[in-house]
């Protein structure tokens, strides 16, 4: 049985959901498999536009399983491995899904519907947008499990989407944090009633999948790459690139046809 379901919500539009609602979705061996081929699919994906990224039950994700007991053979490749060995590559197979999450062409939106800690956290934090239900909570974990709480992702992510000042206050007492204090932080976009956050979710979606392919996988690349840029001058090189590309789609045409008619653009498929 899996244990992440997909559901075409409407036209471009898919949601992701974890479901392990008993464990509050802690990520699991199976779970992780899931993911990873959930995520392999919607790569090469062309219909799908945009993802949304929620949890079954009361809990986004919880995080790691702890009450797993896995060994070598668990994960693909890792057959016959010493202890040490097993942990590394499964640390790596976890670390990877967040690189999926965040390097998919579609955006991602979380739709944190409940608690979202360690590798909850960073499955949040890994999306491109996220919205919460009031319902909902956010802790660092991996500290208090007597690791670091830099974690698969978290220490990049948390201090560029925060202040670093927060997030290192968030990461070194691993405390559990509410939905509204996320909201205040800047951590999330916006915050609803439980019974309003997929439809705020598929909102949003719904405004992305309307833009043009191209727009869109642009933008998202773009923006992540850029802020990571050394300089205003190599962000604005990328940007001179995106545009002029940009220019022979036909896109920029049919905009300004669609608005001198006063229609919907047909956007060209890439």
């Amino acid at each position: 049985m899996t244990t992440v379901r997909t559901d075409p919500l409407e036209e471009g539009i898919l949601r992701v959901t974890l479901e392990r609602p008993e464990r509050l979705n802690a990520i699991s061996s199976g779970l992780l498999a899931d993911l990873h081929a959930t995520l392999d699919r919607l790569a090469v994906d062309r219909e799908t536009r945009v993802v949304i990224l929620t949890g079954a039950g009361r809990g986004f994700c919880s995080g790691a399983d702890l009450g797993q007991r896995d060994g070598p053979g668990a994960i693909p490749g890792t057959e016959g491995m010493s202890p040490l060995g097993f942990v590394y590559r499964y640390q790596e197979s976890l670390a990877e899904v967040m690189l999926k999450i965040h390097e998919l062409p579609q955006p991602v939106i979380a739709a944190v519907n409940g608690v979202a800690v360690g590798g909850g956290l960073a499955l949040a934090l890994a999306s491109d947008i996220r919205f919460a239900s009031t319902e909902a909570s956010f802790g660092s974990a991996f500290i208090k499990a007597g690791l670091s709480s830099c974690d698969v992702g978290t220490s990049y992510f948390l201090p560029r989407l925060i202040h670093p000042g927060d997030a290192a206050e968030l990461m070194l007492t691993g405390r559990i944090f509410d939905a509204e204090e996320a909201r205040r932080l800047g951590l999330l976009q916006d915050l609803v009633a439980p019974e309003a956050l997929q439809d705020r979710a598929l909102e949003t979606a719904r405004l992305i999948r309307n833009n043009n392919e191209y727009g869109v996988w642009m933008t998202k690349k773009g923006l992540w790459t850029n802020l990571d840029a050394p300089s205003l001058r190599h962000a604005m090189e990328i940007e001179n690139r995106t545009q002029v590309l940009g220019c022979f789609t036909g896109n920029m045409e049919e905009a300004m046809k669609a608005f001198v008619e006063k229609r919907p653009p047909n956007w060209k498929r890439l």
